[in-house]
């Protein structure tokens, strides 16, 4: 049953560092828009040690936590259910909170990526590239094992980080290749580029941006855009953004933890944008 707008109820985001997370901005703009007045949605800087005895002090007014670095495998022992999804991936970024006390984690970075590929008419690729190779790629191939068809060629620096990958394939049933990174400029010609890599990363692969680019997801939001996605889209190219993921894998999240659906996706993106605007 759908709380009511006068329940006082607690959410909030948790990782180290956690200063820059847009997550408060985005979850209050939630429940906001959704009349929610007694909510509250706030960050806190946990590490891996300090997980456990935050977890065991939550009282019975909060009603999920969302889950960043380095915290996503971290908090799978400390869980009584993970999704099937967040399983797939050896990583939770969410955690619902039941009134009976049960903690369940779900990851909504994989759906999102899904949901935030489709407004932008990907619905289905047959063949795409991944720069990259950590935790965001392996989410990357796991969204692509519902959308792609066909290889998936991820561009890796070490053979160690190549051989993961491989294992990530063959456990997510997802055709995957390995190339040298210094070969990257040849992921620019797929159907479907997702960049996972930090920032600054791809700044000298812009260079290479074939003139006629199929679309671009590059993971990253913030500083926006990065010079490979502003290149893209001067080639005319679709540029899927990292506040896109943001913003989609937080509306999943406030659905699961308030019970309210559809939550307001535009509200949130705006709230988002002009966070990002103010920096």
């Amino acid at each position: 049953m759908p709380p009511r707008a006068t329940d006082a109820r607690r959410a909030a985001v948790l990782g180290s560092p956690i200063a820059h997370s847009l997550s408060p901005v985005l979850h209050r703009a939630a429940y906001e828009a959704l009349g929610l007045g007694g909510w509250s949605y706030d960050r806190f800087e946990i590490d891996e040690a300090a997980l456990p005895g935050f977890l065991d002090g939550l009282g019975p007014e909060w009603a999920g936590l969302s889950l960043t670095m380095p915290l996503k495998r971290a908090v799978i022992p400390l869980v009584d259910e993970i999704s099937e999804t967040a399983a797939s991936v050896d990583a939770v970024n969410t955690v619902v909170l039941t009134e009976d006390g049960r903690r369940l984690g779900d990851n909504t970075d994989i759906p999102g990526m899904v949901a935030a590929l489709r407004e932008h008419g990907i619905e289905q690729v047959e063949s795409a590239a991944i720069l990259g190779a950590g935790a965001t790629a392996s989410s990357a191939l796991a969204a692509l094992s519902r959308i792609c068809t066909g290889e998936v060629v991820a561009y890796v620096r070490g053979e160690a980080r190549a051989a993961e990958m491989r294992r990530w394939g063959e456990r997510l049933e997802v055709d995957v290749r390995t190339a040298a990174w210094a070969d990257a400029g040849q992921a620019l010609r797929a159907p479907l580029v997702i960049a996972t890599t930090p920032a600054g990363s791809t700044d000298a692969l812009a260079a290479a941006v074939p003139e006629r680019p199929g679309t671009l997801f590059d993971v990253l939001y913030d500083p926006w855009p990065t010079e490979l996605a502003a290149r893209w889209s001067m080639f005319g190219g679709a540029v899927v953004g990292g506040l896109d993921l943001l913003v989609h894998q937080a509306v999943l999240q406030v659905e699961r933890m308030t019970g309210r659906s559809p939550a307001p996706l535009e509200a949130m993106r705006h709230a988002g944008e002009k966070a990002l605007a103010g920096h």
